[in-house]
């Protein structure tokens, strides 16, 4: 195979991520925008905008039947950095191409779990970027990137069109979507009296001494929307979060406002979890807001609920970190966002020579978060409980880079769009103290967040 290589292009400001993606990616067969410019930008600094087009167009489509999808994607991965010299300076620390995309829920038949149901949508699906644009919002610059064979005309046509959009700027309001105003409560797929014999079936199973924490989870099936990306500009006006993104692949989309790190690898070789257990919903009153944080960090049940997952991600992590450096930097600490207050504590280690990123994803998936303690008998007992695949939601979602690095969210508070459907997957923890009435709340808030709607 014949070598690649980078072009680069630069502009001296931050671009709008609207625009870029209406002029310059809206008409491609596969998009995405991993969304840095909302709330917390110290946790992902910069946006990602592209595609994958030209000669080494590639989209990996696979489900869990299909086979090791995760050793594919690092054989892939180490195919094409045998074709690449070392990264230019300017794409080190942003994003240096590589992988886009999500591993869905049902591939914990890879890594521990059971193949119990079947999604509708692919269990991975993964975009090769070798055309994308990366928006340093605190540098104020943007960078203009084709990955190509040496000579391809594709590349720098593709630069031309990127220039051109750059130079363009649009604003707007977008417009609430139809299913913003719909009761959720009437489109839940396990109605208020089933979730709640759920719950009961947790608490037995708990009482028993089977598990010790279960995030059971429902699902709201809505009409479809218009325009997916419509209705991604209206979630991130309503709910913006850390780890907001925008996903498209034929005629399924995905929009997420997701607060919650799955895991980064830096490229010294540190993993790093946030696992988020504890949802409050924000006040309008300054003071009695404050008394609402207040209450969720001292709240012994969500501090319990917090613990439980840490240690089951301390765990996974310890599977593929040099002994002694898993470490737990902040312990459940209050993160605000628009519509909630979260209690997230950080989990980091060092990986271990000869294990990569894929290898780290593999270790610590599907996201303890959205399993409960312990994982691999919790899972059993969700697929028992859940009634459909949980799909694209409970997940995770971000990218892999060429030059061994990751940063992925787990998919929360995510519509899943289709042309039929669209489907936004809620839950929370179940523990001893929990309160069953309050559980099923949280998770009508969480789905309530999701599509904008106010409370």
């Amino acid at each position: 195979m014949s070598a690649l290589t980078w072009s680069i292009r630069s502009v001296d400001h931050a671009l709008d991520g609207q625009t870029i993606y209406r002029d310059l990616l809206a008409g491609e067969p596969a998009a995405f925008w991993l969304d840095g410019s909302l709330a917390d930008r110290g946790i992902r600094r910069v946006s990602v905008l592209g595609t994958t087009t030209g000669a080494g167009a590639e989209v990996v489509v696979r489900d869990a039947r299909d086979g090791d999808v995760f050793a594919e994607l690092q054989g892939l991965l180490g195919a094409r950095r045998a074709r690449l010299g070392a990264v230019p300076d300017q794409l080190k620390d942003v994003f240096s191409g590589g992988y886009v995309g999500y591993f869905g829920y049902e591939l914990k038949a890879l890594t521990g779990g059971a193949e119990a149901h079947q999604a509708a949508t692919p269990d991975a699906l993964w975009i090769w970027a070798n055309r994308f644009i990366v928006v340093d919002h605190d540098q104020q610059l943007s960078l203009l990137v084709a990955i190509h064979e040496p000579g391809d005309a594709d590349a720098a046509r593709w630069l031309d069109r990127a220039e051109s959009s750059a130079a363009n700027w649009s604003m707007g309001w977008p417009d609430p979507p139809a299913i913003a105003s719909l009761e959720l409560e009437e489109h839940l797929e396990q109605d208020r009296a089933t979730y709640l014999a759920g719950i009961d079936a947790c608490m037995a199973a708990l009482e028993a001494g089977e598990t010790y924490e279960v995030c059971l989870t429902n699902r709201v099936r809505l009409p479809a929307v218009e325009d997916p990306f419509e209705f991604y500009l209206w979630q991130r006006a309503q709910n913006p979060a850390p780890y907001s993104a925008f996903l498209r692949y034929g005629e399924l989309a995905v929009a997420s406002s997701s607060p919650e790190r799955f895991l980064t690898v830096d490229g010294d070789g540190w993993a790093e979890c946030r696992p988020i257990k504890g949802t409050a919903p924000r006040e309008a009153d300054p003071a009695q807001d404050q008394l609402a944080a207040k209450a969720l960090a001292e709240d012994e049940k969500t501090r319990a609920e917090n613990l439980m997952i840490v240690d089951l991600i301390r765990n996974d992590l310890g599977r593929v970190s040099v002994p002694g450096t898993v470490q737990v930097p902040q312990l459940m600490v209050v993160e605000s966002y628009q519509t909630v207050h979260q209690l997230v504590t950080t989990v980091r280690g060092l990986l271990r020579s000869g294990v990569d990123a894929i290898d780290a994803v593999r270790a610590c998936f599907p996201p303890g978060s959205m399993t409960g303690a312990p994982k691999i008998r919790t899972m059993e007992l969700l697929d028992e409980l859940e009634c459909s695949a949980r799909g694209v939601y409970s997940g995770v979602l971000g990218y892999l880079t060429i030059d061994g690095r990751a940063d992925l969210s787990v998919v929360i508070r995510t519509a899943v769009m289709t042309p039929e459907t669209t489907v936004v997957g809620a839950g929370g923890a179940i523990v001893l103290d929990s309160d069953p009435v309050a559980e099923y709340e949280e998770m009508v808030l969480k789905a309530t967040a999701t599509i904008g709607r106010s409370t």
